[in-house]
């Protein structure tokens, strides 16, 4: 119960009791404003991640118009960075200054490198329910899309593609591929995880063997892609294994396809996680479990041509159910690859250059 307070017993006592009455709430106006802002930050959740999760055909504007219509009073700010390295770069440059609440977009290629960092916080999300081709151990990332590498071929140009790395080493001389940097691209590290987890040591000669196919490096994706193989410079490109699908919904054609090759393809799983430093981990939580619920992950398949790692059932894009099924999955620890990332790279780099 709060004190009464006493009624003026003339005018200049009320005009005192009211002038101080008046700086009492001013004071304690002020004193709640500070408050009422921090509460207003808390609810603007900041996340780093790449420019095409954020573009307008991608899953970020989707995913953030309705997380913002459920939580209500919040908001989400992307901040797009050229790539999920970028994206790592980034938050180790601005360490505990950082503004960023979540990194989403890294992979299983840098997770031990980002927790090397000591810049992020156990999620709390419960990852057991989801479905990925692997087990999913990692308390501090959560997935939120899959895929595998693999060749997407242009059926017009070539009508029966190579079925291994064996096959594609001995294609004849016109058939050609486009690939990627592995220094610069996600798809490039993905190819040279994919050969050395399938040839080991015999790595540097299949990748010299491999030269007489190869039309050109890429710096990104995007380039390899749309820029050269859809505008028929090569009949092969280095993908993902869903590529076909987005062709198949959007563009109503089957004409580009996926290899299967039978020494199976390596998995990419992408991650989001939160930032211990971040006033926002509740909010980043909420966020966390909206991005794995069936209303966002129903988003992923075409927007950014991944697997979802919930099963969607029904809703699921029909072409996806056309697409092929690596015969075996690859994949190296995240600590194996941010052990060894640097010597295969410069393996990649002499054997590429004949050094």
């Amino acid at each position: 119960m709060t004190d009464a307070i006493p009624l003026p017993t003339s005018g200049n006592q009320a005009g005192n009791r009211l002038n101080m009455l008046a700086k009492a709430l001013l004071v304690m106006g002020s004193a709640l404003l500070p408050h009422s802002a921090a509460m207003a930050a808390e609810r603007t959740l900041t996340v780093y991640t790449y420019e095409s999760f954020t573009a307008e055909w991608g899953p970020g504007p989707i995913i953030k118009a309705g997380f913002e219509e459920q939580c209500g009073d919040c908001s989400i700010e992307f901040v797009a960075l050229d790539s999920s390295a970028g994206i790592l770069n980034r938050v180790q440059l601005e360490g505990d200054n950082t503004r960023a609440d979540m990194v989403l977009g890294l992979d299983t290629n840098l997770m031990a490198i980002a927790e090397d960092t000591g810049l992020l916080v156990e999620s709390g999300i419960d990852t057991d329910r989801l479905d990925l081709p692997v087990e999913w151990t990692s308390k501090t990332f959560v997935p939120f899309d899959y895929g595998y590498f693999a060749f997407v071929y242009d059926t017009e140009a070539l009508s029966t593609p190579p079925t291994s790395f064996e096959a594609l080493i001995n294609a004849p001389d016109d058939v050609k591929i486009i690939i990627q940097d592995p220094r610069t691209s996600t798809p490039g590290l993905g190819l040279l995880l994919w050969l050395k987890s399938v040839y080991g040591d015999q790595a540097a000669e299949k990748w010299a063997a491999l030269q007489p196919r190869i039309l050109t490096v890429t710096k990104g994706w995007s380039e390899a892609y749309f820029s050269l193989f859809l505008n028929g410079e090569a009949p092969m490109v280095l993908s993902y294994s869903t590529s076909p699908g987005y062709h198949m919904e959007i563009d109503k054609t089957e004409r580009y396809q996926a290899a299967a090759f039978d020494e199976g393809h390596y998995l990419q799983v992408e991650v989001a996680a939160l930032l211990k430093r971040s006033p926002n981990q509740a909010l980043g939580r909420e966020f966390l479990t909206y991005l794995t619920s069936k209303a966002a992950q129903s988003s992923l398949p075409l927007s950014n041509v991944m697997y979802p790692v919930i099963d969607l059932g029904d809703d699921l894009p029909p072409s996806f159910n056309k697409l092929i099924t690596p015969a075996s999955t690859h994949l190296f620890s995240p600590e194996t690859v941010r052990d060894n990332r640097r010597d295969w790279i410069n393996e990649w780099l002499e054997a590429s250059t004949g050094g």
